[in-house]
């Protein structure tokens, strides 16, 4: 059955840049194991499904998968799919719309303003990241990262697990150099990595490229078919747990701007929003821009 699929690059406002997704519509009748397989051959970091809501006043419910696992929620396919839906919905006409996706991890309330300059999408975080443990002892971690001990943790930052679906190992490191220096060492990736079966790492600083950025970072996960991420949303859910852990932070919005994927030749910008209020950590949201690279028809 012939399927469309449109692919698009997120995170950035140009093309062959930021990160890659696949989406693909019309996904009725298939089931996990297609949808996994075809994730697989497309072997991109991930790739949506489209399938109609299960309530309908919300857009869609959509499935999201990397080459190897089904992931209950991620940041790129969420904004890269509801700019997509936005644009052929409305046919590019400038303007705000509001929509939910439904999501394995519930539904995602998500915000697109089309505009002549571009499409930019930002969605509120469905779960609260929270924190899921004790990570590996910092020397284990800097060894699977082929970095000194020296080179780990910042001000009062130190290495910490947490998540909104999946967790992530956050390591905090010294400088944008040390970043750049990061090998990742597979033999030894499951033992300081491995913790609720991703295997996930998070690499993160606060020395950046772009003057208007807070954060530099990395995300690797090779068991999962992606050696490195050019930009996870997931993660920067994640990560708006740790900055409000570690930060002392007054009630009130606060704005980030988080890069990554610049080692990879592929430059990403994400923005988070991060609330406080009467000092507790109460909501978060993420946005960043998404461009149509191509289309076609899947045979499957």
């Amino acid at each position: 059955m012939p399927r469309r699929f449109y692919t698009l690059d997120v995170f950035t406002n140009r093309h062959l840049a930021g990160n890659p997704l696949a989406v693909v519509l019309d996904a009725e009748g298939l089931d996990r194991a297609a949808m996994q397989q075809i994730a697989r051959e497309f072997n991109l970091s991930e790739t949506v499904f489209v399938l109609p809501p299960d309530d309908k006043r919300h857009r869609a419910n959509i499935r999201i998968f990397t080459p190897g696992i089904e992931m209950p929620f991620a940041g790129h396919p969420t904004v890269g799919t509801a700019v997509l839906l936005a644009s052929l919905d409305h046919k590019n006409k400038p303007g705000d719309y509001l929509f939910g996706l439904e999501e394995v991890i519930g539904t995602v309330p998500c915000a697109v303003s089309l505009t002549d300059d571009g499409a930019y999408a930002r969605f509120d975080v469905p779960v609260l990241p929270t924190e899921r443990g004790a990570p590996a002892e910092t020397a284990l971690i800097a060894e699977a990262l082929g970095l000194d001990v020296s080179a780990i943790g910042f001000e009062n930052h130190k290495p910490t697990l947490f998540g909104t679906g999946f967790p992530y190992t956050f390591v905090p490191v010294r400088s944008l150099e040390a970043a750049g220096r990061v090998h990742i060492n597979t033999a030894l990736w499951q033992e300081a990595f491995g913790q609720e079966g991703l295997g996930a790492a998070y690499v993160y600083t606060r020395q950046t490229q772009e003057r208007t950025s807070s954060f530099h970072a990395r995300m690797f996960s090779p068991g999962d078919g992606i050696p490195e991420d050019p930009a996870t949303g997931s993660a920067v859910a994640g990560l708006s747990g740790v900055i409000a852990r570690f930060d002392d932070l007054a009630s009130g919005n606060h704005h980030y701007r988080i890069e990554q994927g610049f080692e990879m030749g592929r430059p990403s910008l994400i923005d988070l929003i991060l609330t406080i209020e009467h000092m507790r950590f109460t909501a978060a949201s993420i946005g960043g821009h998404a461009v149509i690279v191509s289309e076609g028809t899947l045979h499957v």
